[in-house]
Order: C-alpha cells, then structure tokens, then sequence
C-alpha cells in the first residue's frame, strides 16, 4: 500500500463515513485468531449485558476485551504498519488506540440494532472503529453490516424504529481478512445471526485530543445508554 493509495483511502473515508477493504490481512493470521476466540468463547457463552438493554437496544452481542486480560496474540495485528499509518492518515499525528473488543453472536440472535457510537453533537468527538473479520460473514452467519454512508456528517441518529429500513443504506458481507473501518458518528446495524454465531474484532480508536470515555454513551433510535452505569440515561420515543 502506497502513501498515495493510503491517502486515497482516507478520502473516501471522510466522504462515506467508512471504508472497506478486502484481503487486507493475511489468512493465515485470521484463523488463529480466529481459533483463539472462539476458545474463549466456547459454545453457549453467557450475555454481559442487562436485561433492560438486551431489550430495548434489540442487541444481543457478547464483548470481550482480550488485551485487557493479556492476550497477546491480537497485539501484532493491531501493530501492522498499513492500519497504523492509515489510521493517522484519517485521525491525525498522535492518535489513540482505545481497547480491542471481539463481538460475538449467537446462532438464531438479533445482532444490532441501528445506533451510533458515540455522542455526535460535536464534530471532533468521536471514535473510528477498525473492525477486523476473521471468518466470512454470509448468509449462513447472518449478521451482515448495514451503514447508511454519510451519515457520519447528519448529526444525531433520528427518532424511530430500532431495525427500519432506510432507502440509502447499503450492507456488506465482509469476508476473512477483511478491514471495515467505520466513523462512530456513522448510523450503522448488524443484522441478526442465522444458523451459524458471528464473530468480529473491534480495534477502537480515536484523535488525540478526544477523551476515553468517548464510547461511553451510545445513541439508539430509542434512546441514549450509558454503558459506565448500565443505565438508560434518555428515552428518546419520550421526547
């Protein structure tokens, strides 16, 4: 990848609100990473979250935060040298990783609904999610992504249905190896998994003025929740 194409592709982020790359990692790569998640999650794992938020966020996703517990074996990709540098070229000099998480969808659950990231109020604030696939995302899986592109720029998800469709949104079936890269303004869902569980691997990050806690609220149709307080903190059906 050149400092050229590398450019490119950081366009076309900031005009779609994300970028899709195919073969971006190696094969190889992906299935050991691949074997060690699915190590960790075994085959029925328990839902982290609450009740309250299973329900009315219609989301039914497993996180897990591997680094956080010492698992090594996702620092290198994190590392590789292409991402690093057209991570800069969409954040900025001095950018910040934030935590990597692995999603994990059981065979028949709902995946998730339409929602943004973080708080999109102010333009400068937000977080880019670098989302890596390890196994092919298809109709058996399910959970394909849809995004509305450009979104990124209409501010505040609106008020409505949790799983509507909108006439200019587009989905994606990533495949293994391949790097999604989304703007946590981007008004995006993941469709529910079918007869097969559905992983991918979030390696979140920011520009270097935007604080931590950036991910803290996430934006639903619905509502605002506050992942810190496990808490529903605006019932946006409510006014």
């Amino acid at each position: 990848m050149t400092a050229t194409e590398i450019s490119e592709y950081a366009a076309r982020f900031w005009e779609q609100g994300y970028l899709y790359l195919e073969q971006f990692f190696d094969d190889a790569d992906m299935k050991v990473l691949h074997a060690s998640i699915l190590e960790h999650y075994g085959i029925n794992p328990n839902y982290s979250h609450s009740d309250e938020f299973l329900s009315k966020a219609a989301t039914e996703v497993i996180p897990w935060f591997p680094q956080q517990e010492g698992q090594t074996c996702f620092d290198a990709l994190e590392a590789d040298p292409y991402l690093r540098a057209l991570s800069e070229a969409i954040l900025g000099p001095k950018w910040r990783s934030l935590y990597c998480m692995t999603m994990f969808s059981k065979p028949g659950s709902r995946g998730q609904a339409w929602h943004q990231d973080c708080e999109p109020e102010d333009a400068r604030q937000y977080n880019l999610n670098r989302l890596v696939y390890t196994h092919d995302i298809n109709e058996e899986t399910g959970g394909q992504v849809l995004l509305v592109p450009g979104s990124h720029k209409r501010g505040e998800i609106t008020v409505g249905e949790v799983d509507e469709t909108f006439e200019d949104q587009i989905e994606l079936s990533p495949k293994r190896g391949a790097l999604l890269l989304i703007h946590g303004h981007a008004w995006h869902r993941v469709r529910p998994a079918n007869t097969h569980y559905r992983v991918s691997t979030n390696f979140r990050c920011m520009p270097a003025e935007v604080p931590e806690s950036i991910t803290d609220i996430c934006v639903y149709r619905n509502m605002r929740y506050q992942f810190a307080t496990a808490s529903v903190i605006q019932d946006r059906m409510k006014g």
